[in-house]
């Protein structure tokens, strides 16, 4: 194996087990005994974990999910390997999440991995993805609706500001993998709401359905 061949292996390996490491389950079951994917929505996430295991631990998830997708695309570009590579990178962090290896591959739907994805390649869509985060919260008191819209700020984001073509179609790319594994979700929230517009608009940001 050449050393360029090596950087790559090492690289996917090290994305796929950063982003599988647990930080929700090992916050669930280190500070209240629960597997956090057995509780509340289920998922093995930053904000399933401020709901069921508390603020302070569910934003040291969330820092740390984040984290996860940036560092995957952090040793790429260390490593100098190709933006391509880059990207697989980022899909691997994600994957990592997903099906993780430590357990028996069940996992989160990663979209604070994405967050980290987004944030190192595209850091001028922060304030934007933020913005809109904001505002949408404001009006429906449904967080992880409102981060989802957020997120969808960064392929016009890869357009309008980096005017990478490339960029605008990984960011969609990336997008759509957590949005596969939320459709049981909104399936679920859509089953116990009288219409979408109660689904979606919360009485207040402890209205968990």
């Amino acid at each position: 194996m050449d050393n360029q061949a090596l950087l790559v292996a090492i690289t996917i390996i090290a994305s796929y087990l950063l982003g599988s490491i647990p930080s929700a389950y090992l916050a669930g079951r280190l500070i209240k005994g629960i597997d956090i994917r057995t509780v509340g929505t289920r998922n093995m996430g930053a904000m399933n974990t401020f709901y069921e295991v508390g603020f302070v631990p569910g934003l040291i998830v969330l820092l740390a999910d984040i984290g996860k997708g940036a560092a995957a695309i952090a040793i790429a570009r260390a490593l100098e390997l190709p933006v391509p590579l880059e990207y697989l990178a980022g899909v691997m962090a994600w994957l990592g999440h997903a099906l993780p290896v430590w357990l028996r591959f069940r996992g989160g739907k990663g979209g604070a991995t994405v967050i980290g994805i987004f944030i190192y390649l595209m850091p001028w869509g922060v304030p934007v993805g933020l913005a809109v985060f904001g505002l949408v919260l404001l009006f429906t008191r449904f967080p992880t609706f409102s981060y989802s819209v957020g997120l969808t700020s960064f392929p016009f984001v890869a357009w309008l500001v980096y005017h990478d073509g490339w960029l605008v179609a990984y960011a969609l790319f990336v997008l759509l993998l957590p949005a596969l594994h939320y459709i049981p979700r909104l399936k679920e929230i859509r089953s116990k709401s009288s219409s979408w517009r109660t689904a979606f608009i919360r009485k207040s940001l402890k209205d968990r359905r």
